[in-house]
């Protein structure tokens, strides 16, 4: 059996009733509050706390809070008055009982119906979300079909061009062509008409392309005079000199019948002195001539 708190206040004005339940060290999340027209419940175990009101409230108005120890009822009257009492006075227990089940029939079906709106509007934000994904959807649809539209306009506008000038150029290139068929058969009919004038342009131009002929003429060499057949940039001017010299220090010798034997030593009158000294001159002028002027040939 519930244990029942009598020790509660309240206080009242023509529109406002405030009642005061202590929780008696009751932690407040474990409280149990129920409140419809005519009655009010506060279960907070092992108490419990209920009225049964004089006349009824606006149960949608009035405002339960909880804490520091205390539960506070803030309820409005349906019709203001200052109320007898805060209870109906005399009730049987029939009568208590049959409020009570009524009171939770209406807390039943206000929660049946609050869970019943409560879905009703989940269902119509998720409809009205839903409406608006398929908007932003279409929306953005829209954009990249335009977009779309917008590429392949451009895509033929520019092919479009393309083939203009493609068009343009053929044209060009035609009658390029036909100005040049043109010239040709109109020189061809030049040429066709006067082949003696056509011959003598040709023979003419022919003339003032090839050069006059040179007259014909003597050219003078002249020679820097040298003993050697070698060319003075070849030559070895003191080897030369001196090959010279001994030249004709040998013609001097061998000139020897105009000479006075007299003056000749004892050994340059012995034949076979000479002999020797003639071989041995022949083979130095013999080996000057391979060293220092090979294709030489003495006179």
């Amino acid at each position: 059996m519930p244990i029942l708190v009598k020790d509660y206040t309240w206080q009242q004005t023509e529109k406002e009733i405030f009642i005061s339940v202590p929780l008696k060290g009751v932690a407040a999340g474990a409280s149990n509050v129920m409140c419809t027209e005519s009655y009010i419940k506060a279960n907070f175990t092992p108490f419990l706390f209920e009225v049964f009101l004089f006349a009824p409230i606006d149960v949608d108005r009035s405002i339960t809070k909880i804490g520091n120890g205390i539960i506070l009822f803030t309820l409005y009257k349906q019709e203001p008055s200052i109320w007898d009492s805060l209870s109906i006075a005399n009730a049987d227990k029939e009568t208590m009982k049959r409020l009570r089940e009524n009171a939770i029939t209406r807390v039943q079906e206000k929660a049946k119906e609050d869970a019943q709106s409560k879905a009703a509007r989940k269902r119509e934000n998720e409809k009205y979300s839903l409406e608006i994904m398929m908007k932003i959807d279409e929306e953005e649809r829209k954009r990249i079909e335009n977009l779309k539209e917008e590429e392949r306009r451009k895509a033929s506008e520019d092919l479009e061009k393309f083939k203009d000038q493609q068009r343009l150029e053929e044209q060009r290139e035609q009658k390029r062509k036909e100005e040049e068929k043109q010239r040709n058969a109109l020189n061809k009919s030049m040429f066709s008409d006067s082949p003696k004038s056509s011959i003598q342009a040709q023979k003419h131009k022919i003339e003032k392309v090839v050069p006059p002929t040179r007259k014909c003429g003597s050219i003078k060499i002249q020679f820097t005079p040298r003993v050697f057949p070698t060319a003075l940039r070849e030559s070895r001017m003191a080897e030369e000199e001196e090959w010279l010299q001994k030249q004709a220090e040998a013609r001097r010798a061998i000139n020897t019948d105009n000479l006075d034997l007299q003056d000749l030593k004892e050994e340059e009158k012995n034949p076979e002195w000479l002999k020797d000294k003639g071989k041995l001159w022949s083979c130095s002028l013999h080996q000057f001539q391979t060293m220092l002027l090979p294709g030489l040939r003495l006179t």
